[in-house]
């Protein structure tokens, strides 16, 4: 079947189509931000046939390019066959023909089952993720105390972004850096970064799980792991070990240099 207009997976795994490539192939000549708002008042609800998608977009404006936030809506088939026929016209009859073939095929039994599985491996995933936090979590409150750990842990953990600060580095640069080294390593391409083993139970690190909502109001949780003064002395040794200085450190061996 030829793709005449994009239908997308949400995470739930339903079809949705694109409200601004629907206009589009539709070839409306009222401007997309007055045609959709009007459309809606057919009857469709937001949250149920629709959803607000906002993203950016680089445009060209004579030799410069200019990024600019549009929004698009994410709906339905049922509402995207609807709006078809309401146009009344060839491209809406085609456009609706074209989103009947792709719900019958959308709705056959290996479609159900290869979505069916695609859904309990994103499940196994999660839940893989989760039991490898659980892990760290864990080791990090088993390490045995120490005088020393005691009085580190008077001190706040911090995240990542002031250790890298203090060597003139981005937050992105210095996780990729200990990834390199071999101290950690993401968990997923939007998961979290964790220490590996042999690394996790040496009081190091502090896991904290924040709880966020979604631009539907619905909560999801993120781990976010911070460094102990006892973990960023041990990074200091470590990154001294590869002549990689603190900013202060490094003027100082400069100044010194030049005198």
């Amino acid at each position: 079947m030829n793709e005449l207009i994009k239908i997308e997976t949400n995470e739930n795994g339903d079809a949705r189509v694109s409200g601004r490539e629907l206009h589009a192939f539709l070839e409306v000549e009222t401007p997309y931000h007055k045609w959709f708002p009007r459309m809606t008042e057919y009857g469709f609800t937001e949250g149920e046939d629709f959803n607000s998608d906002k993203n950016v977009r680089v445009q060209h404006e004579g030799n410069r390019e200019v990024s600019r936030e549009v929004i698009d809506h994410m709906m339905t088939l049922d509402m995207a066959k609807e709006l078809c026929m309401i146009q009344r016209t060839e491209r809406g009859k085609q456009a609706r023909q074209y989103f009947l073939s792709v719900e019958k095929d959308w709705n056959s039994p290996a479609k159900v089952m290869s979505r069916a599985l695609m859904y309990a491996q994103k499940q196994i995933e999660s839940l893989g993720s989760t039991v490898q936090v659980q892990q760290q979590q864990i080791a990090e409150l088993q390490p045995k105390a120490t005088y020393y750990d005691l009085i580190l842990q008077c001190k706040n953990a911090i995240p990542i972004s002031v250790i890298a600060k203090d060597y003139g580095y981005s937050a992105r640069k210095m996780n990729e850096l200990l990834n390199e080294y071999g101290i950690q390593f993401k968990q997923g391409k939007n998961g979290p970064w964790l220490l590996y083993q042999k690394y996790a139970d040496k009081g190091y690190t502090n896991t904290k799980t924040q709880n966020f909502p979604d631009k539907d109001g619905d909560m999801f949780a993120r781990v976010h792991m911070y460094w102990t003064q006892k973990g960023r002395i041990f990074l200091y040794g470590l990154l001294k070990s590869k002549n990689i200085l603190p900013t202060m450190e490094r003027e100082q061996v400069e100044e010194t240099e030049e005198s």
